[in-house]
Parts: C-alpha cells; sequence; structure tokens
C-alpha cells in the first residue's frame, strides 16, 4: 500500500478509507537513530540554525524516506514554517497536499478542506464514515489507558505520552496497534497503583527531549495529563467526522485549548503544570496568555534539538517539585 506522510495530525479516516499507509512524520523523525543527525543535515542544505528543529527534522527525514513521495501538509493550525518546508520538499519532487485547519473552527470550511482532501484521495463519504467507526475502536483502547493513568494511577506518563502520541497514524496499522494497547492495558491493570506521587500536567507541542518523564518519575512525579497528545486520541465522542474535528483542540486558538486544559486539570486534580515550548516556535508568545489565564502552578521548559535533559533544565524541574511540595 501507498505511504503518505504527515506534518501533523489530519482526518486520517480519509487515508485508511483510500487504502493508503499514514506517516506521522514527527514520530519517524524523533524515533529515528539519530535525530540530530537529521537536524544537521537539514542545516547542511541550507536551513537556517535558528528554526525549530522538528521542521529540519522532518525535511530531512522525508527525503531519506524514498517510499514516500506523497505528504499532507498542514498550513493553517500548526507549524507557521510548514509553507516554506512544503516548498522545500516540492523542490525535491514531493508530492505536496496542503489541509487547512480554519482558525475559527468554521464546520463548513472544515468540511471543504476535508471533502478536498477526500477527493484527492478518491473516496466517499460512506468509505470515511466506515473507516471513522474502525479507529474510534481503536481510539477507545487508549481512552482507557488515558482513564487508568489519571484515575486508578497505573500507568506511567511515558506509556499515557507513547500511545495517545501514536494515535496520529496508529503506526501505519491501527489492527496491530489494537493488539499492541490491549496487551499493555492488560499488563497495566495487573499493577499496583502509584501512591503519593505529585501530579502534573504536560501541554504543549510533544518534547524533542527523550528522558523528561523519566526523570520526573525519578523525583517522585507523575504526569497525569498530556494535552497535546490526548487530543490525538480524539478523546470526544463526536456523531460525524467535521464535528470530531472541530472539537480536536490543537490546531485552533489558545483560549479553546485552555478550556480544554483548565476542564482535565479540575477532573484529574493536578498539583502543577509544565508548558513545553519548542525553540524557534510561534507558540513560545502564548505562554503570556497560558500564564495569565491557568490557576495552577505552571514551570515552562524549552525544548530545542533531539537530546536528553540538560543540567540547567534538571535543576529548573527539581526547583519546581520542590516548590509544589
Amino acid at each position: 500500500m501507498p505511504k503518505v506522510g504527515l506534518t501533523t495530525t489530519v482526518p486520517v479516516e480519509v487515508i485508511y478509507a483510500a487504502g493508503w499507509v499514514p506517516v506521522d512524520l514527527n514520530n519517524l523523525f524523533i524515533t529515528g537513530e539519530n535525530p540530530q543527525a537529521l537536524v544537521e543535515e537539514a542545516e547542511l542544505a541550507g536551513y537556517p540554525r535558528n528554526l525549530c528543529a522538528w521542521i529540519k527534522g522532518i525535511y530531512s527525514t522525508v527525503l531519506k524516506q524514498r517510499d514516500i513521495s506523497t505528504v499532507i501538509a498542514v498550513t493553517q493550525g500548526d507549524c507557521s514554517n510548514t509553507h516554506a518546508l512544503m516548498e522545500t520538499l516540492q523542490l525535491a519532487g514531493v508530492e505536496i497536499v496542503p489541509f487547512a485547519f480554519p482558525y475559527d473552527r468554521d464546520a463548513d470550511l472544515l468540511r471543504l478542506q476535508i471533502e478536498k482532501m477526500m477527493c484527492h484521495f478518491d473516496v466517499s463519504w460512506r468509505q470515511v464514515d466506515e473507516a471513522k467507526e474502525r479507529l474510534n475502536r481503536v481510539r477507545g483502547k487508549v481512552w482507557e489507558l488515558d482513564r487508568l493513568t489519571w484515575q486508578e494511577n497505573r500507568v506511567s506518563g511515558w506509556e499515557n505520552h507513547l500511545y495517545q502520541v501514536s494515535c496520529s497514524d496508529f503506526n501505519g496499522d491501527p489492527d496491530k496497534f489494537a493488539a499492541d494497547t490491549d496487551m499493555l492495558l492488560e499488563e497495566v491493570r495487573s499493577r499496583p497503583p502509584v501512591e503519593k506521587a505529585l501530579r502534573l500536567g504536560y501541554i504543549g507541542v510533544p518534547p524533542i527531549v527523550g528522558d523528561l518523564y523519566q526523570y520526573l518519575e525519578e523525583r517522585g512525579a507523575r504526569v497525569v495529563f498530556n494535552e497535546t497528545q490526548r487530543q490525538f486520541t480524539m478523546p470526544y465522542a463526536a456523531a460525524g467526522l467535521v464535528e470530531q474535528y472541530r472539537r480536536y483542540t490543537y490546531p485552533y486558538g489558545v483560549f479553546f485549548r485552555l478550556a480544554d486544559i483548565s476542564r482535565e486539570a479540575a477532573r484529574r486534580n493536578l498539583d502543577g503544570i509544565i508548558h513545553y515550548a519548542q525553540s524557534f516556535c510561534f507558540r513560545q508568545i502564548e505562554d503570556l496568555i497560558i500564564r495569565e489565564k491557568l490557576d495552577l502552578p505552571l514551570l515552562t521548559l524549552e525544548g530545542d534539538k533531539p537530546n536528553r535533559l540538560d543540567a540547567r533544565t534538571r535543576m529548573r524541574l527539581d526547583v519546581f517539585l520542590d516548590m509544589l511540595r
């Protein structure tokens, strides 16, 4: 089956309905053997040093994956640098399919975008709705994993992150992903619950550093809410595909996201929140709004390149956790 790369989450039901295999390029980049080398390859090709490492990593990843000749690029609702990424990939011979989430969550505009994608992949609404029903059964398993994280304290923050972030493409095989999730669910249900750990929320884009969750748990804190990763699971039981992607908060304004964050922070009884901001990302500006609107202790972390936590960041985390205690 042909593969199509994704720069972020899109209505993946359309792709599966067409018999293609979606590949989340972010996940492929960050789980590669040497993500930092991919960033440096993009810089050697001419990408500026002061640009988001995710964009550079995606660029090099696509060029290395010769079986990915088509990329769906989200031109509104994600990274503002995606336009130039599209153009440089197009220059390299990659077919680009643009997709835009309307800023105001307009249902008609969103339906138009979805139907343009359906036209490109030559699928009907009946096929897409069948794919939605199939994928929602898989998502339901990950919703249960999330519930076991915050309600029964049996799932680690890293596991919660990994399985939720993988719902952007279901690792290219929903049936295998569902079976893997079932195995983890069976295992965690027999674990003793974690007790007396600080309860943290993680908001912002998924981290580019690899050991954040492990470091927090070594120091007696757990992430029981991963904001953006949870959104990739489409956690609301919406009746139709358009409404499902209208309720998906990540591509829209920060105030819509904040309503979801505040609701989940209260429901999950969080002690504090870590706001992760990627270097050179426009979302760093939103930190000032988040700080003003959220009524919880908040630590802002900035990550640049794929790596482990540096000494300064570890020290800031230690101080934050001490303050929460």
